[in-house]
This record gives C-alpha cells, sequence and structure tokens, in this order.
C-alpha cells in the first residue's frame, strides 16, 4: 500500500499528522533535500507533500523532480500563511481542471 508523506514547516506537518500522514518538519534546504532524497527512497511512498515555501528554496530542484520522474508523484501546497505571490491556489487548480467551485 502506498501512502502520502509531508515535507514542511512544524505547523503543516503537525496538521497533516492529525489525518494520519507522516513526514518530516524542516526548517532550512538542505534538510529539505535530505527529507526528498529519503521519501524518494522509500518504496511506500507514493505522494510526497512539499510546502511551496520550501520547495521555492530549491526551485532547480524540483522542476527536476517533477519533469524527469513519474513516481513518486510530488505536490507543492501553501502553508498556513496561503499561497506564495504568483501561484494559484489548490481551490483555483481543482476549478480550472474539474470546472466546480469547492
Amino acid at each position: 500500500m502506498l501512502h502520502f508523506y509531508v515535507i514542511g514547516d512544524e505547523s503543516t506537518v503537525a496538521g497533516f499528522g492529525l489525518a494520519g500522514v507522516e513526514g518530516e518538519v524542516v526548517e532550512s534546504v538542505d534538510e529539505a533535500r535530505e527529507a526528498l532524497r529519503k521519501a524518494f527512497a522509500a518504496p511506500d511512498i507514493g505522494i510526497i507533500i512539499i510546502t511551496e515555501r520550501i520547495a521555492a528554496g530549491m526551485r532547480a530542484e524540483m522542476e527536476d523532480y517533477v519533469f524527469r520522474r513519474t513516481f513518486p508523484l510530488v505536490v507543492e501546497i501553501p502553508d498556513r500563511t496561503g499561497p506564495m505571490e504568483g501561484r494559484v491556489s489548490i481551490r483555483q487548480m481543482i476549478r480550472s481542471a474539474v470546472g466546480v467551485n469547492v
């Protein structure tokens, strides 16, 4: 069975933890790189969730992961402060893809 894994700030990881999703709190780009490396190496992780602000610190690597790997899926989400400027919210993405307001 494949699992979700979240990489982010303490609030994000704690929130996902309440839903039973394991994760790792990171405070630097180096910690995020190491957390991603471990997540990619784990055979039971199917979706890696990472906060936009953490991913922004290693944008070139994130694009490499997204465009060169098909598995596990990497999804960037806003943290508790909301979407970064210029980024589309999850709600807007769903509305665009499905045509339904959520």
